[in-house]
């Protein structure tokens, strides 16, 4: 298991080395000068002669007139440290500005997979022992409709019946200003604020995740072994629980890891339209005021949570069917 490990770990830094010469020569091949991007804003309150003084200064610090190449080795040497170079949006280390976006987006979508977790697997396999009947058809429309439905669109509904009409949520942010209180009263402050993203996330997961547990349950139910499982009297709690769902975790466990490593990318919608302190809020806005280096830091990071993800679902094969040997 441990030499497993490890060779995953040397193939995941080697694709991550790999992404990283793609991703930076592809950022630093987008059209646009980050140096005048940086001083768009005093462009008008100073001198054409200080303008071209502070633009070259800005190139210098930028490293901007290095070869790209030169550039790259630069970067990478920084990151093997944790230094992704400076924001010259926000003129702080990158690190520093990631640090609070990083903190809200893990909390966001470890929250929103709990939840649809909490709801998908328990109605999956009621729906695959009810199958067929009213319930079961009724569920299937229901998530055929939310599978159907884009992310940005259910966040509209939303936004339009639940806090528009009925005002019984903000509709962007994560606090309210200059709020104050105790623990308790910040936390459940907050939790009211993101009661309507964590919602459209949960709602956009429920369809597929569903469907797919109730398949896979319908079909563990069918095979022999159940049938001689029942047959021996057990009871039908143990039959479902201990060998239907067990034998059903193998094809669901790729669809939940990987499904968990979507919800992060598509907290980038959800992030965005809510207006959270997250880091698809951060990723938009750096490519929009080109801060690569910015951007360049959070695509790292969604690179890392997919690659964790593949390594996760291996591994979690050797532990839910012990005909998997993990050790190859």
């Amino acid at each position: 298991m441990a030499k497993y490990i490890a060779k995953r770990i040397l193939y995941m830094i080697f694709v991550l080395f790999i992404m990283s010469i793609l991703l930076f020569f592809l950022y630093n091949l987008i059209p646009g000068d980050p140096a005048r991007a940086e001083l768009e804003g005093v462009k008008n309150k100073i001198t054409p002669e200080e303008y071209q003084y502070r633009y070259e200064q800005a190139r210098k610090r930028l490293g901007l007139d290095d070869p790209l190449i030169v550039r790259y080795g630069k970067w990478v040497k920084g990151v093997a440290v944790g230094d992704f170079g400076m924001s010259h949006i926000y003129k702080q280390p990158v690190r520093d500005v990631i640090k609070a976006p990083l903190k809200n987006t893990i909390f966001i979508n470890v929250f929103a997979v709990t939840i649809a977790l909490a709801i998908t697997i328990p109605l999956g396999i009621y729906c695959a022992v009810k199958r067929n009947t009213f319930f079961d058809k009724s569920v299937q429309v229901l998530t055929i409709v939310g599978y159907s439905l884009p992310t940005f669109i259910i966040a509209l509904l939303f936004i339009f019946l639940f806090a528009v009409k009925l005002g019984w949520f903000p509709v962007s942010g994560m606090v309210t200003p200059n709020f104050s209180g105790t623990r308790w009263e910040i936390l459940k402050d907050k939790i009211w604020h993101l009661a309507l993203p964590l919602g459209v996330m949960t709602v956009g997961s429920l369809g597929g995740l569903t469907r797919y547990i109730r398949a896979a349950m319908g079909d563990a139910l069918s095979m022999d072994y159940i049938k001689t499982a029942r047959a021996k009297g057990l009871k039908e709690r143990v039959v479902i629980y201990s060998h239907a769902w067990r034998n059903a975790l193998l094809p669901v466990v790729t669809l939940l890891i990987s499904w968990f490593m979507s919800v992060f990318s598509g907290s980038l919608v959800v992030e965005r339209m809510f207006n959270l302190n997250g880091m698809g809020k951060f990723y938009i806005d750096a490519l929009v005021n080109q801060d690569y280096n910015v951007a360049l830091a959070i695509q790292l990071f969604y690179i890392i949570i997919a690659l964790l993800g593949v390594l996760i679902t291996d591994l979690s094969y050797g532990l839910v069917d012990p005909r998997v040997r993990v050790n190859r």
